[in-house]
């Protein structure tokens, strides 16, 4: 399954983003407010259970989460996508997966992973602002289900139909959370009409 957003702040921050003279300062800080709006909408399943707690007026009937998060951003683009969640989710775990994508063939490379011998976490999140070939998605994914992960989402922020149907194809129980699918990918790669590079911007080394 894949959701594209319709949320009218996701819509205006956005095209914020995407505008080419957006300095790396606020993108860093759009990219993790789209990041916070996105994981509101993908951790909507969450597990609960109830509880009570006291107020200064008595008993409270309340839930509490019985699932752990664990945030996996794609190095590097991934990482500006994590503060944002992490301060929705303080108790989250995050793992790094370091994948870049080969400019000749496209096709992702795996040159960093710490993840631990057995998964310590119920729901696993992908983090990318960007799928647009899904090689390092479809990758970062079979590096956690060889992990052991049992439930897998992607929360990007711009996706091309290629990258969608890569992912969706290699991985049909990973529902994708996208803020909007863009028309196509060109001949390098790249998400058209999309925002440019998403590491670049961020870190200022476009």
């Amino acid at each position: 399954m894949i959701y594209e957003s319709t949320h009218p702040l996701v819509k205006h921050k956005l095209t914020l983003l995407r505008d080419v003279s957006t300095e790396p300062k606020k993108f860093r800080e759009l990219i993790r407010e789209l990041a916070m709006l996105l994981c509101y909408e993908a951790t909507a399943d969450l597990g609960i259970e109830e509880t009570q707690v006291d107020t200064p007026m008595g008993k409270a009937s309340g839930y509490v989460l019985t699932e752990k998060i664990g945030l996996i951003p794609i190095l590097r683009a991934g990482l500006g996508m994590v503060d944002g969640i992490w301060e929705m989710m303080p108790g989250s775990e995050v793992w790094h997966i370091g994948l870049y994508r080969d400019e000749e063939t496209l096709q992702p490379v795996s040159y960093y992973n710490k993840l631990p011998t057995s998964p310590t976490v119920q729901v696993c999140l992908v983090l990318d602002p960007m799928l647009a070939t899904g090689g390092s998605a479809v990758a970062a994914v079979n590096i956690l289900k060889d992990w052991g992960a049992d439930r897998i989402k992607f929360v990007g922020i711009l996706a091309a139909p290629e990258g969608v149907h890569t992912l969706q194809t290699a991985h049909p129980d990973v529902p994708i959370y996208i803020a909007q699918i863009d028309s196509h990918l060109n001949s390098i790669g790249y998400i058209v009409p999309g925002l440019g590079d998403a590491g670049d911007r961020q870190f200022g080394t476009g």
